[in-house]
């Protein structure tokens, strides 16, 4: 085992004036060309690979995870991410033709430039701590900006060992990371940034928000949410419970996105039981304990939160429920609940508690799913085609997996982000390049146009139709809202009212010529 850096916090004294270099190290304009990203992001990249044991080791030591989860949620992960980038940033760099310009726009050549927002800071979180700090993070260097990187003090060894990458393979001028809690928090929210980047609790969201508006600071916030699953009476109740129960295995449940209850109707509940049990047995042989691929809860403070959360809770324990204080172990419990007050049901619990609620049909299932909770980060209806359709159609969520736990939130390329109390922007793929780029449009008027722009100058007596006549759309609908046809249009599209419809009823008119 490779010995793993100290974690040490960063005087708070000194924060100012490291923020004042990272700003700027911006304003030098050092960070922009396209050549100096992609070495960063290259740089990066082997940063990553020359401390991979130590990684392995930081996040068995800081959550209990093992190296398998560790790879695939959070090396993997980043490595991978970094040549995505790589691949695609010199395309994402390039100016685009403007959309949507009229006729008489046209002439200014209208473009959209990728500009990066600045100097930006990026707080990370405890439960992913690699993923949710270095993900940012290559978005922020993607994009040009410069950043201070605050990792999650809950998980130190992680922490301490991305300080050492960024110190030794990055541009110190242009990225460093401060490390502390919250009294060098609070000290980093005090400095100007140009954009915040915060993975975390909606309570602590709330505070930077504030923060953050004091000096209309953008940010995005990535929270969580008391998430739903819904098991209709169509649903596969053998798929329903391995998708689930894996869903609240990996990372010993602390995963922001997995669902926090399900709602299950009753006429599968007994079934659905009966999978959890037998899918339990075949991913713990040997029971969870003694499991080298189940983790750990990250500290005393929220393992102490998990239990109390399940001693308050008047539901029954069905299934698991054994803990242990001195290891922070925590066993996957089921637990069957009937009230939506319930503790297990109002609070978020971040961690491997799975509250199963009956309910007599789908319509109640989507009725409480929208009063716990009506934007929770994610949502994860089972069932046929027309009964998860109906699910996504009258909820709300920042994303979903159907007829899975989460499957959208696993794909690298696919942004993410919630809605609401669930967090607003989004980030991964070519969404974390757009997260820390501001689309600056531009135009580029040429003299000859100026015999063009003299309606726009004074006096304007008399200008006014000629104006009209450049600029005025026709609507094509009646003050009812009806849409309106012309004849040629008629006759053009066969009244089918689409060029697509069009060409159906011309190809069918052809072939009963044949």
């Amino acid at each position: 085992m490779d010995k793993l850096p100290e974690f040490q916090h960063t005087p708070v004294d000194d924060i100012p004036t490291i923020v004042g270099g990272i700003r700027a190290t911006f304003h030098s304009h050092k960070t922009r060309p396209v050549e100096y990203r992609l070495r960063q992001l290259r740089k990066l990249y082997w940063g990553l690979k020359d401390n991979e044991a130590a990684v392995l080791d930081a996040c068995k030591q800081d959550l209990g995870k093992s190296h398998f989860e560790t790879y695939l949620t959070e090396l993997g992960w980043c490595e991978n991410d970094t040549i995505f980038m790589c691949k695609n940033l010199p395309n994402w760099i390039k100016d685009e033709s403007a959309p949507d310009i009229s006729l008489m726009n046209k002439a200014v050549a209208p473009k959209i430039k990728k500009d990066p927002v600045g100097a930006v800071l990026i707080i990370g979180a405890y439960n992913f701590p690699i993923q949710l700090s270095l993900g940012p993070l290559i978005g922020a260097i993607a994009a040009g900006c410069t950043a201070v990187l605050k990792p999650s003090e809950n998980a130190p060894a992680a922490a301490a060992v991305m300080e050492r990458i960024i110190k030794n393979y990055l541009d110190p001028s242009a990225y460093t990371v401060v490390q502390g809690g919250v009294p060098e928090s609070t000290a980093l929210l005090e400095q100007k940034w140009d954009k915040i980047f915060y993975t975390g609790s909606a309570g602590v969201g709330t505070i930077i928000a504030k923060k953050a508006a004091e000096t209309l600071t953008p940010v995005t916030l990535e929270l969580g949410g008391r998430n739903p699953a819904i098991i209709t009476k169509h649903a596969d109740p053998r798929l329903a419970a391995r998708r689930l129960l894996w869903a609240k295995l990996l990372n010993a449940g602390q995963v922001c996105v997995s669902q926090n209850y399900i709602l299950v109707d009753r006429e599968v509940l007994p079934a659905f039981l009966a999978e959890l049990r037998k899918a339990m047995q075949e991913f713990f042989p040997q029971g969870v304990k003694n499991s080298p691929d189940y983790g750990r809860i990250v500290n005393e403070r929220q393992w102490q939160r998990l239990k109390k959360m399940l001693d308050q809770s008047s539901g029954k324990i069905l299934l698991g429920g054994t803990m242990d204080e001195k290891e922070k172990f925590l066993e996957p419990t089921v637990v069957q609940v009937d009230d939506p007050t319930d503790s297990l049901m109002v609070d978020e619990s971040f961690g491997p508690l799975i509250p199963v609620y009956p309910v007599n049909d789908l319509d109640e299932a989507i009725r409480l799913a929208n009063e716990v909770h009506d934007t929770p980060l994610g949502i994860y209806p089972f069932g046929n085609k027309q009964e998860t359709r109906k699910i996504l159609n009258e909820t709300r969520s920042g994303g979903a997996s159907i007829n899975d736990g989460f499957f959208h939130a696993s794909i690298p390329t696919l942004a993410f982000g919630g809605v609401g109390s669930s967090g607003s922007g989004a980030y991964r793929g070519k969404a974390s390049f757009e997260c820390f780029t501001h689309r600056r449009s531009y135009t580029t008027t040429p003299g000859w146009m100026e015999s063009l722009l003299k309606v726009r100058y004074p006096p304007y007596a008399g200008k006014l139709k000629q104006f009209q006549m450049m600029n005025d759309l026709k609507p094509n609908f009646d003050r009812e809202g009806r849409v309106r046809h012309s004849i040629f249009g008629w006759l053009l599209s066969l009244g089918s009212g689409s060029t697509s419809g069009a060409v159906r009823r011309y190809l069918l008119v052809a072939i009963c010529e044949l």
